[in-house]
């Protein structure tokens, strides 16, 4: 029978379960989603109120 284990210990549980609020508090993350918003917030500002 072939051995597939990969010899390396499985990872904790608390290393795994992070989940999407971790995801959420990465500062990358946070600046991107804010530069998209504020140019989503102008693009309606603008045709709100320029056109």
């Amino acid at each position: 029978m072939v051995d597939t284990s990969r010899g390396d210990a499985p990872a904790s549980p608390a290393e795994e379960s992070r989940g999407c609020l971790f995801a959420l508090s990465q500062p990358p993350l946070m600046i991107f989603l804010a530069v998209i918003g504020s140019l989503l917030l102008m693009a309606a500002v603008h045709d709100l109120f320029m056109l």
